[in-house]
């Protein structure tokens, strides 16, 4: 098979799409990664950081930040050529929370991106894909200048379930972000067949 089309005199294989959510804190990288690794010019909704916006955007942490999403970022990657996966990244700010049970309708799986720099802003994503069951793992973007802790460590922190899967990466590198992506694919397959074995036995 050559990538991205059929073998000769085959006919053309219609893809499955999944649905995929990258969520997390404020300025943690979500619309980054979508770019990284969308093999179409991503959608993005960003609007430039004001001054009336300063009590409510904490930017310690990110204080070069100057842009935020106010409704999605939106990218495709095709995996194989008959699974392509559809990226919404989620707005970040409190805010904007409202928006997120419309993008998570039909998702196969979520990207949780965590900054170890402001680890408790990704705790809202983590709660609120729990409490919906949505299968997700936990991105850990490794910014530079950050100090980098042991995967176990930051399980720890975050109180994560020892299911859900933990990953080192960088939103900017293409290879990285596929990485991840594949992760979420996977997890999200075998939670579902753990699901329909206990439905037969």
């Amino acid at each position: 098979m050559i990538f991205g089309r059929s073998e000769r005199g085959k006919p053309p294989v219609e893809p499955v799409t999944l649905k995929i959510l990258v969520a997390g804190g404020f300025g943690v990288g979500k619309t980054t990664l979508v770019g990284a690794v969308s093999e179409i010019r991503p959608l993005r909704t960003e609007e430039l950081l004001t001054e009336a916006g300063r009590p409510v955007d904490d930017l310690s942490g990110v204080e070069t930040k100057n842009t935020t999403t106010v409704a999605m970022d939106f990218g495709r990657i095709t995996l194989r050529e008959d699974l392509v996966l559809y990226l919404f990244g989620t707005p970040g700010q409190e805010r904007f929370w409202f928006m997120w049970d419309e993008l998570a309708e039909g998702a196969l799986g979520a990207v949780v991106l965590a900054d170890t720099r402001r680890l408790e802003d990704c705790f809202a994503a983590i709660d609120y894909f729990e409490r919906r069951s949505i299968p997700f793992l936990v991105g850990v973007n490794c910014f530079e200048g950050a100090v980098r802790y042991p995967a176990d460590d930051i399980r720890r922190a975050l109180d994560l379930d020892p299911d859900v899967p933990l990953l080192m990466g960088d939103a900017r590198d293409r290879e990285s972000v596929k990485t991840i992506l594949i992760g979420v694919v996977q997890h999200a397959m075998a939670q579902a067949a753990r699901r329909r074995e206990a439905v037969t036995t």
